[in-house]
């Protein structure tokens, strides 16, 4: 299978090529790019093959294609069929060499498949979807051993912003190079592929159950995730909430147990914490068991609430509905979309949820409607839209799990 990248730079064939490579038995569609540097970007990650690219695209020069290339990503270009001579002449200038007239997408398959062949023949195509592993684990720790903690994100009904903070919390963590692997695993449907704009027709959720259940997760664990830079990649989660039943028991622990060997792991769960009377007659299991399942199987749990009326009052009860299901897990509490208008101070906050079960830590993000609302659209991750007091405050929370130099080096002196 082919993986592929689209940027059309706002192209009218776009909807027509995404199509026509859906409906191919040999390419998938790995990400729709919006512009030349996420391109770019994403070739980096080092899972696609191809590119597929409009001709005019902004800032397309020769050195743009050597980037992609190094990358084990070959163009192929779409040109209008008014313009069809002069694109090629200019795109050979900067080193592409295959043009698919506009007027006849039903050959870009072909176009993709003859692009590849041609590498492998000339002996320089990816051969993996995913670079290896690093060789040293980070801070010293054994390459045969855990070498990252399980931090399930979890919160109650109401979209208090789990997979936000997720996310964000994922993304921080990579920032500081510390390899880290985000996990879907909301059993309602998983949103985080289409947050960061992964259009992967395959959920990595769905593929990896699958391996557990042939036997073969281990060997094929890099093929259910996709790379989202150097330290970061992500399994997505489910496509339609009804496929929960696909995910069998046992499933989701496997999944954690080996992407923990490759660094920290972030889960993305549901919020209902139930479980079904059937299973406790030996029947299916239930649909609340991937929650449950990453709730056991995680070192530290982050509990996301709103910062208005009615999210307090949800999170404080589900504090202690959680303490049920996980009693000795650390707790994190984050107080989603901390506002002044709401009329009281993080003070306030902290000493009421105190009052109805301990957690290790709160802590308070702001709300910073236009800085998500420009992420979500561009399907990217916080950190990308540049520094705000919002990314500020996600990495207060990532300072629990890594450390920066400024802070351990202010712990060993306080120790001395």
């Amino acid at each position: 299978m082919i993986v592929v990248l689209v940027v059309a730079s706002g192209g009218s064939w776009e909807t027509e090529a995404l199509r026509v490579l859906g409906e191919s038995s040999s390419a998938v569609v790995l990400k729709r790019c919006v512009d030349l540097p996420d391109l770019l970007a994403s070739a980096a990650s080092g899972q696609a093959q191809v590119a597929v690219l409009d001709a005019a695209t902004t800032g397309l020069d020769a050195g743009a294609v050597e980037h992609l290339r190094r990358h084990g990503v070959h163009p192929v270009a779409v040109a209008g069929a008014d313009d069809l001579d002069g694109a090629r002449v200019g795109l050979r200038r900067v080193g592409v060499h295959d043009v698919v007239d506009e007027a006849a997408l039903d050959t870009l398959p072909d176009a993709v498949s003859a692009v590849v062949a041609r590498a492998e023949t000339l002996g320089d195509a990816r051969a993996h979807p995913l670079p290896p592993p690093p060789e040293q684990p980070p801070d010293g720790q054994p390459p045969d051993g855990p070498r990252g903690r399980v931090i399930a994100v979890w919160g109650p009904t109401g979209a208090p912003g789990r997979s936000l903070v997720a996310s964000a919390l994922a993304a921080e963590l990579a920032r500081r190079r510390r390899p880290t692997v985000l996990v879907d695993a909301d059993p309602y449907g998983g949103s985080l592929g289409q947050m960061l704009g992964i259009t992967d027709e395959v959920s990595g959720l769905l593929a990896a159950a699958r391996w557990v259940v042939s036997g073969q997760l281990e060997e094929r664990f890099a093929s259910v995730q996709r790379a989202l830079g150097p330290c970061l990649t992500v399994i997505t989660g489910l496509p339609r909430p009804e496929r929960w039943s696909e995910v069998r028991p046992g499933s989701v622990e496997e999944v954690l147990d080996l992407a923990r060997r490759q660094g920290d792991v972030v889960v993305d769960t549901g919020f209902s914490l139930e479980e079904d009377p059937a299973h406790d007659l030996g029947g299916r299991p239930t649909r609340n068991h991937l929650t449950l399942s990453a709730l056991a199987a995680s070192d530290e749990v982050v509990v996301v609430g709103g910062a208005d009326p009615v999210g307090l009052s949800r999170l404080a009860r589900s504090l202690v509905d959680l303490r049920e299901v996980a009693p000795v897990v650390p707790l994190h509490v984050v107080v989603n979309r901390m506002r002044p208008s709401l009329g009281w101070s993080e003070r306030d906050i902290a000493a009421m949820l105190t009052g109805f079960v301990r957690s290790d830590t709160v802590h308070f993000l702001p709300d910073d409607r236009v800085g998500v609302d420009r992420a979500l659209v561009a399907g990217r991750t916080l950190l990308e839209g540049g520094e705000s007091a919002l990314t500020r405050a996600v990495g207060g929370l990532a300072e629990i799990w890594a450390p920066t130099l400024r802070q351990r080096t202010a712990g060993r002196a306080r120790r001395r």
